[in-house]
């Protein structure tokens, strides 16, 4: 994912300072897609870990949540 950064912001810094190529447009967007998919895995698979419980020491997990744990597994 590293490599994804450097590559977009080197072509943000590009295009404020000169401007793009269609191609190098087409680069940045795919690059923006990839990463934004890549940061949404990763919080879905925090979230998926989460249990909710109350004070009582009930589960009280979102359904929404518990359906994540399900599908995992």
């Amino acid at each position: 994912m590293i490599e994804i950064l450097n590559r977009i912001n080197q072509l943000a810094k590009k295009q404020r300072e000169e401007g793009l190529t269609n191609a190098e447009k087409v680069e940045q967007q795919v690059l923006r897609e990839d990463y934004l998919r890549q940061i949404r895995g990763q919080v879905l698979d925090t979230f998926s870990g989460i249990k909710v419980m109350d004070p009582l020491g009930n589960d009280v997990t979102p359904e929404k949540i518990r359906n994540l744990n399900t599908k995992e597994d």
